[in-house]
């Protein structure tokens, strides 16, 4: 592994899927969902400064600058701050517009669990091999499910042991794509995890999506120091057109790589996806917080600063955050998004 390859970890998103608990300053990413810390302590950590690693980039909003100081305790961080939501296009551009050309950057979402370290790490290092002969590289999760609540990556032609050139990226797919894609092999969820040079994005960027680059280049060069963080400047970043890094490059670039890997990986992407991760009872309860159940199974309870009793429920999630108590089917995970928007 290269010496300098430099964490690059996205810190936007208000993780609304799973409200109450995630809102506001307090989203997702900085709540102990899975574990004692939580998820962004969790992401630096899996990077650690050192032997292979730099010390990280934080893309973040201004509402989070002073929990992403906090939840850092100490460790050596530099801060690019984004003064509005622009799509992680543009929010790549910001670390690519600053990084020395050379350098290696690994873009992680911040509020993705990865539970096997050294199969992360295994395959950071075959992406930096072709990140060095100048692919554009995506991990690709290797699917154990027929799931349509991800994107997906075919797998082309092989590049050595390393990885894969991309066929095409696949949208969320319906049921029964997803089942052939399962039973076909050769496709990978997209986790939205990247590894590139920085001059190679650059010029992709260029190529692709000139408009956000320049507008990211201009707000980075105008920016504002505040000790360890640059605020971008609002006017000119407000010009970069918003787009995600996958339709705006990856979809488009001729010289994409996907190097599968298998490490326990999940999004969170809902109360189910909580549930499943857990630490369960015998009758596969996930409880944190002052619970008692009683011939009840499949449950997930997190009573917050409640005293929550169930009995003879199943499959269902109950979340208390303060006043706002969610109780939803966990198989209905996905419907918490109208709740948080009927509630905020």
């Amino acid at each position: 592994m290269t010496l300098m390859i430099q964490p690059v970890i996205l810190c936007g998103g208000a993780g609304t899927r799973l409200w109450p608990e995630s809102r506001g300053n307090h989203a997702k990413q900085f709540l102990a969902l899975a574990g004692a810390d939580s998820l962004f302590c969790q992401t630096v950590r899996r990077t650690p400064a050192g032997a292979d690693f730099l010390p990280p980039v934080i893309l973040c909003g201004d509402a989070h600058v002073a929990l992403v100081r906090e939840q850092m305790d100490a460790r050596e961080a530099a801060l690019l701050v984004e003064p509005m939501p622009r799509g992680t296009a543009a929010a790549i551009a910001l670390a690519v517009a600053q990084a020395d050309a050379d350098t290696l950057l690994l873009v992680m979402p911040s509020d993705h669990v990865i539970a096997d370290i050294a199969a992360f790490h295994a395959a950071i290092a075959k992406g930096a091999r072709l990140a060095q002969r100048d692919w554009l590289v995506a991990f690709g999760i290797t699917p154990d499910r027929p799931e349509t609540g991800f994107g997906y990556i075919a797998s082309g032609e092989p590049l050595g042991e390393d990885g894969f050139a991309v066929a095409r990226f696949v949208e969320k797919p319906p049921l029964a794509e997803a089942e052939a894609m399962l039973v076909a092999g050769g496709y990978s969820w997209n986790a939205g995890i990247f590894l590139f040079r920085a001059g190679r994005m650059r010029d992709a960027m260029l190529t692709h999506c000139r408009a956000i680059f320049e507008a990211a280049d201009r707000a980075v060069a105008a920016g504002q120091r505040d000790g360890d963080a640059l605020y971008a400047d609002a006017l000119l970043f407000e010009q970069a057109p918003s787009d995600s890094i996958d339709y705006a490059v990856m979809e488009k670039d001729e010289r994409v790589a996907v190097v599968p890997a298998a490490m326990g990986w999940s999004d969170l992407g809902s109360w189910h996806a909580v549930h499943a991760i857990a630490d369960k009872d015998a009758d596969g309860n996930a409880l944190a917080g002052d619970v008692f159940v009683h011939d009840s199974r499949g449950n997930l309870v997190r009573a917050g600063d409640k005293r929550v009793t169930l009995v003879g429920m199943e499959d269902v999630a109950v979340i208390v955050d303060g006043d706002d108590i969610l109780i939803i089917p966990l198989a209905r995970a996905q419907d918490v998004r109208a709740a948080a928007k009927a509630r905020e």
